[in-house]
């Protein structure tokens, strides 16, 4: 078999890889994203972009009209000299939590199905701006109840190829996006990595300079996508050895 078709059969058998990022607002997930894309796409291969809020998340519309109304949420991403003062997560109140939870679970069971509809799609990466793990995180991590509901969610939702937790300096992500209180980041970034620790195949992709964080992203894909295609050879030998 010649090369060519060896590679067109290997594209044949090749699922959709998926990958995620996750982490606080002002991490540099959007850049990352692009970069990433970017990157895959210069090997010949093709993405779909997701974004969780806007792909997956169920009644977003009424979710954020609910805490424009009642909280007054401010509306906007902020930016350097632009904050916004936001209302939503950061807002913790017993019956929220409850709520939170409910919400959760419609959310990760659509989620389900927008990634089996994105596998059909024919591109070969997915890449989802945000996941699951972001509402997750959200959650009262120290509860035991939560973290049965946790390990739950976690069992039936698609696992990522690669679920990349972008760490930041709450400071600097705040500097870059100035939405929430600096107290709140610094909780919440408590609550990624015990959220990383819970579910052991996150990879976390410490505060660093751009240009090296870029390359912690791109390495840790190249080695998906290098154990993908050998995997992939090992399977055509297999079958052509039958």
């Amino acid at each position: 078999m010649t090369t060519k078709a060896r590679r067109s059969k290997l594209e044949a058998h090749r699922s959709p890889l998926l990958i995620s990022f996750s982490g606080l607002d002002g991490a540099g997930k959007s850049t990352q994203i692009a970069n990433l894309q970017q990157f895959i796409e210069r090997r010949g291969l093709s993405t779909k972009l997701l974004a969780f809020w806007d792909n997956v998340v169920v009644l977003s519309r009424y979710r954020e009209g609910f805490v424009h109304k009642v909280y007054g949420s401010e509306r906007g991403v902020g930016a350097p000299g632009q904050p916004v003062n936001r209302q939503d997560k950061n807002v913790r109140r017993w019956y929220l939590t409850i709520v939170r939870h409910a919400l959760y679970l419609l959310d990760a069971i659509h989620l389900t199905m927008v990634v089996g509809e994105a596998r059909r799609s024919g591109a070969d990466v997915i890449i989802m701006d945000r996941y699951i793990y972001d509402e997750l995180a959200n959650l009262p991590l120290t509860n035991f109840m939560t973290r049965i509901f946790v390990r739950m969610v976690n069992a039936f939702v698609p696992r990522p190829d690669v679920a990349y937790l972008l760490d930041a300096d709450p400071v600097e992500a705040c500097r870059r996006k100035p939405e929430y209180p600096i107290t709140f980041l610094y909780l919440c970034r408590r609550s990624y990595h015990r959220l990383a620790r819970m579910l052991g195949h996150m990879t976390v992709i410490p505060p660093l300079e751009l240009a090296d964080a870029l390359r912690e992203v791109e390495s840790a894909f190249a080695i998906l996508l290098a154990d993908e295609q050998q995997a992939l050879e090992s399977d055509l030998d297999a079958a052509q050895a039958a």
